[in-house]
């Protein structure tokens, strides 16, 4: 990364979020609005109508970023002391990048022997989020590992009128679809002609094949520790066995010989350089383990040369890096902001599709000075936007917003309002040249 471990420990020293106040304190009037006696009319206001505690407080635009700490990035069950870092980080990205307030919320659970760390208690997990729900407009699940991530995910989303995100679920898998809807333009192939081989078979592995196949893609072998998902393996938990296919091959290298695009959410170094060989042509190999991908892509190069390919990691110091910020932080930026109850499939498709769109608009002379690289341009070696395009902030919050609506996720505009998206994403404009003055 280039970074020492001292300078990144100094970087963390304190922490990386704090309190802002977003209303004067100066005075003893002020003093009296804040709290005693005025604060008892938003109160009284807010028992009589429960829905004005989305005027009356910071609900509105709060994010809870949820974790136990059993899956924290690529190193494991830690525990939830040590998943604050991340989930800190998580907090400042929804920030930096689209002004939504979060806040860690990490969970931590005595489990078996007194540890704690060990498999996730989803039971308590769900209670608990649910009874701290009404401070928050919406909940991010983080690092919570498979497969009792998929049931908390669910129940939660059965049970709040918030939207409930698990990140390392839909955010990559987001960012994935954007990536091959780009990939299916600069190759001029249907989606329904695609196969591609899905590597890992655990939170993301999971929904990434859904989001494929919800976006018209029909041919997805998924892999596992164990090789190919078939329907006739009988070591299969539900999740996994919702996508078994009926097929010949048994092993990661049979499934990828005439494949078009491989996608790696699973260990390093799993991947040959011949498999790569054994592809179709013009293939997209999107080796997406971290820190170290699936197939290092200097081995790509090396054994594909000059053939027409497009490498993607989960790294920047390579291009096309499939990396969740472009996902999470407007997904929740538009859901909250026509108080979506949910963000679901639609959402997250929509969300996907205008990021491919983004991707194909002209690069701004400032983000190719910003990434040294003035000749940055829609193709093989940029297929999704670069996190610092800050027309992310209204194009991806404007097409999430608009499907909620279209969906029934979010309450329609009110009567007379024809032309609300437009207003909208005027209102982001004029929000983004505020907050990155440009």
């Amino acid at each position: 990364m280039g970074i020492c471990r001292e300078e990144i420990l100094k970087y963390h020293q304190g922490g990386k979020v704090g309190v802002r106040l977003t209303k004067p304190l100066n005075g003893p009037d002020e003093l009296s609005l804040a709290y005693t006696p005025g604060v008892a009319e938003p109160v009284k206001v807010i028992a009589a109508a429960p829905g004005r505690v989305y005027d009356l407080t910071a609900k509105s635009n709060l994010v809870a970023v949820v974790s136990d700490g059993t899956a924290i990035l690529g190193l494991g069950d830690l525990g939830a002391s040590a998943s604050i870092p991340v989930m800190e980080g998580k907090a400042v990205l929804f920030k930096a990048f689209a002004d939504v307030d979060a806040w860690p919320v990490p969970l931590e659970f005595c489990r078996e022997g007194g540890q704690s760390t060990g498999k996730t208690d989803s039971a308590r997990v769900i209670e608990t989020v649910a009874r701290l729900a009404c401070m928050y407009g919406g909940i991010n699940l983080e690092d919570i590992a498979a497969p009792a991530c998929f049931e908390i995910e669910e129940r939660l989303e059965a049970m709040l009128d918030i939207p409930v995100f698990h990140d390392d679920q839909w955010g990559t898998a987001v960012i994935t679809l954007a990536g091959i809807f780009n990939y299916a333009v600069l190759t001029d192939r249907r989606l329904p002609d695609l196969r591609i081989v899905v590597n890992g078979a655990g939170a993301a592995g999971i929904r990434i094949t859904e989001m494929l196949k919800e976006a018209g893609v029909t041919d997805v072998a998924l892999c596992d520790s164990k090789g190919v998902v078939r329907e006739d393996r009988t070591d299969l938990n539900p999740m996994k066995r919702r996508h078994a296919v009926k097929v010949k091959v048994h092993t990661l290298a049979e499934a990828l010989r005439g494949a078009h695009v491989f996608i790696g959410v699973s260990v390093a170094d799993c991947v040959r350089s011949e498999w790569i060989q054994s592809m179709a042509s013009f293939p997209a190999i999107m080796a997406m383990a971290n820190p170290n991908p699936e197939i290092n892509p200097d081995a790509v190069a090396a054994v594909l040369g000059k053939k027409p390919y497009i490498m993607a990691t989960g790294r920047s110091d390579y291009p096309n890096q499939i990396n969740n910020v472009l996902g999470f932080p407007f997904l929740f930026r538009g859901a909250l902001d026509v108080r979506a109850r949910t963000i679901n499939i639609e959402m997250k498709k929509a969300a996907a599709l205008a990021l491919a769109e983004l991707a194909r608009q002209p690069v701004p002379d400032a983000m190719k000075k910003l990434y040294k690289d003035p000749a940055l341009a829609f193709g093989p070696g940029y297929i999704v936007p670069k996190p610092f395009d800050r027309r992310l902030f209204v194009e991806i919050p404007g097409a999430v917003a608009q499907a909620a609506v279209a969906s029934g996720a979010a309450p329609a505009p009110v009567s007379g309002a024809t032309d609300w998206l437009t207003t909208y994403r005027a209102g982001l404009e004029q929000r983004r040249k505020i907050l990155f003055r440009q």
